[in-house]
């Protein structure tokens, strides 16, 4: 579970609520179902007719990613990319064969094969380029969505909130209870504001956030493929790398290299 997108649902719902109480709101006052209509159903209407269905799919396909943590380990894919170069310089490229069934991540897996198919370099980037292209615009697509109901949902509130006062001034006969109908009408606002701030904004910016981490990884893969393919040292894979990982912020790892490794060949 992503705790960070958890936590921070729960932090922010929950700051705004103790906040009202400490202002001595009643929390009851909170709960309006026609407000939650308007804002909320309005919103998911107003998505539905500004995307096509497969767009939709794709959204709600990729939704698990704001409250699911996948971990990437790029150390771990670039020591498994230095170890099949140095076996692929010690043993020959149909050698690598017998590694691609223990091969977990799909990208590495097919361009391997790629390689041990003997497929030209140049081709081989074409078609694994064309796949992380097509990886990271899925996702680009499910967090435009969540960035569309982001954009919706504050001006559903204030429709909410004006037919709220049309209610409430078209009924001036009891002016004690103007006040709290008035109240009542800016329930929509405030759930508009809140959850384009809090939910539907932060899911469309956490899916494209992990979509370039992803991203990343399969730049990775695809140069450390290239690599084995074009034969270079294993110690210059890691080098070339290298560069590419410090982009991530992560570190790499200490362990030696592979036996017979060596600069210059």
């Amino acid at each position: 579970m992503d705790i960070l997108s958890i936590g921070g649902l729960i932090l922010g719902f929950g700051s705004l609520l103790t906040a009202f109480i400490i202002e001595k709101g009643n929390p009851a006052k909170l709960l309006q179902i026609s407000a939650a209509m308007i804002v909320f159903g309005g919103t998911i209407a107003a998505v539905l007719v500004s995307f096509p269905m497969s767009q939709i799919k794709t959204a709600v396909k990729h939704f698990k990613m704001v409250f699911m943590d996948k971990k990437i380990d790029f150390v771990s894919v670039v020591e498994q990319l230095v170890q099949l170069s140095d076996r692929a310089r010690k043993e020959g490229l149909l050698a690598l064969e017998q590694e691609i069934p223990n091969i977990q991540n799909p990208l590495l897996k097919k361009g391997l094969g790629l390689v041990v198919d003997g497929i030209e370099g140049e081709v081989i980037r074409d078609i694994l380029d064309r796949e992380v292209y097509l990886a990271e615009d899925e996702l680009k697509e499910a967090a435009e969505v969540f960035e569309a109901a982001g954009g919706y949902s504050p001006t559903m509130g204030i429709i909410g909130t004006v037919m709220g006062l049309i209610s409430v001034l078209s009924n001036l006969t009891n002016p004690d209870e103007l006040g709290p109908a008035i109240a009542v009408a800016f329930v929509a606002t405030l759930y508009g504001v809140s959850s384009a701030n809090l939910i539907w904004l932060n899911f469309g910016k956490k899916i494209k956030t992990k979509a370039k981490q992803e991203r990343m990884l399969n730049e990775i893969i695809v140069e450390g493929l290239l690599s084995i393919q074009a034969g270079e040292n294993p110690r210059i894979l890691r080098e070339k790398i290298g560069g590419m990982l410090k982009e991530t912020g992560q570190k790499q790892s200490q362990a030696q290299e592979p036996a017979g490794a060596t600069v210059g060949g």
